[in-house]
């Protein structure tokens, strides 16, 4: 990999925050990264090589802190305020069982084999996603503090979940990898508990800020890259790495300065670099040359959007339901896990994207939507 290669992929991911420029339309930043990555990649210009192994390995250190941050946008200490536990796991319960039973008819018409998969994409939720559109439109009230926790258990739910349907053969030993990094996060969350109630790490953030250590974020990559390396070891993706690491912050309380570090990093440069490999790697002649695999997306994208509108007999508002059909996490994770191990037909990575976008086109319609409904 060159200069002039990493020049060509920074340069290309300027076109999502160009894309999603506009505010009304509330497009997510990656959507424009993915259609760079695919514009330049082997189904495209061919100038960019997602095989090539620095490429490759920065995507994936990408991929770890991308699912770190959607980790830490999971408001785990909302999770029993307000009494909204219950009704949000229900919810999230209601939407799995549905979920399984369209995840079978969908791989039974198209002859994938992936029953399992498609029912966690479409049980999932994304908190990265569903969270900024909240605050971006002030949504307020009840169905807000019932959405929260319905989210957060769907997107936990189905990250861990997603391993296992991925690559049902190796179950057993995946099983052993999530206990792993699992049970080594479940620690570190007592440990920086205790630092935290200590003071301990109020005074270092003071003596890092002060000389300008940056010791938060030292220390929070250190950490996020050893369990990345348990891992790899345990033969898990780094995607359990990230997402447990953003569940212990999210826990702990993410101080404003680390949030604003690692948004420098992940966002200025090893995120879009990730999603650019990302759209390479799939490529958008995949559903151009399989108009089946694109009709195998859109019937993803029309499932989940379904699943989760049919909340609305446990009394949700179709708006909010419809907001919490948004996917980003789970179906990015599944495209990236697939194709670096092969686990999917030619076409079906690109299919798990476009179902996504399809969620999210429902979700931003049925927010709007929201706005003049919300209690106050």
């Amino acid at each position: 990999m060159s200069f002039a290669a990493l020049a060509l992929i920074s340069i290309a991911a300027a076109l999502g925050p160009v894309l999603a420029l506009r505010r009304s339309w509330r497009l997510p930043v990656i959507l424009g990264e993915l259609l760079a990555g695919m514009l330049l990649g082997a189904s495209g210009a061919g100038l960019l090589d997602p095989r090539d192994p620095t490429f490759a390995f920065l995507a994936d250190v990408g991929f770890a802190l991308v699912m770190f941050v959607a980790g830490s946008h999971v408001p785990v200490r909302e999770l029993g305020s307000h009494g909204t536990l219950r009704i949000g796991f229900l919810r999230a319960t209601v939407v799995g069982a549905l979920a399984v039973v369209v995840g079978h008819v969908v791989a039974e018409s198209f002859g994938t084999g992936h029953a399992g998969l498609y029912a966690v994409l479409m049980a999932s939720s994304s908190a990265a996603f569903v969270l900024p559109v909240i605050s971006d439109l002030e949504l307020r009230g009840t169905p807000v503090l019932q959405l929260l926790p319905q989210v957060a258990i769907a997107d936990a739910a189905c990250i861990v979940l997603l391993p296992l349907v991925v690559d049902p053969a190796r179950a057993s030993s995946t099983v052993l990898g999530l206990l792993a990094v699992g049970g080594c996060a479940a620690v570190l969350y007592l440990v920086l508990r205790r630092l935290e109630d200590s003071g301990l790490r109020r005074r270092a953030q003071r003596v890092s800020q002060e000389r300008r250590f940056a010791i938060e974020l030292r220390v929070s990559l250190a950490i996020l890259f050893t369990l990345a390396a348990l891992a790899v070891h345990t033969h898990v993706s780094v995607m359990v790495a990230g997402f447990s690491f953003g569940l212990v912050v999210a826990a702990i309380g993410e101080p404003r300065r680390l949030a604003r570090q690692l948004f420098a990093v992940t966002d200025g440069f090893l995120g879009p670099l990730f999603f650019v490999w990302l759209g390479a790697s799939i490529g958008l002649g995949e559903l151009l040359r399989r108009p089946f695999m694109m009709l195998l997306g859109l019937a993803l994208g029309v499932g989940a959007t379904a699943v989760h509108l049919a909340m609305r007999v446990l009394g949700q508002p179709i708006s909010f339901a419809g907001l919490a059909a948004a996917q980003l996490g789970v179906p990015v994770a599944a495209a990236t896990i697939g194709e670096q191990q092969h686990l999917l037909s030619a076409g079906e990575p690109a299919a798990l994207l476009l179902a996504a976008v399809v969620t999210i086109v429902v979700a931003l319609a049925c927010a709007q939507r929201a706005v003049p409904a919300v209690l106050t």
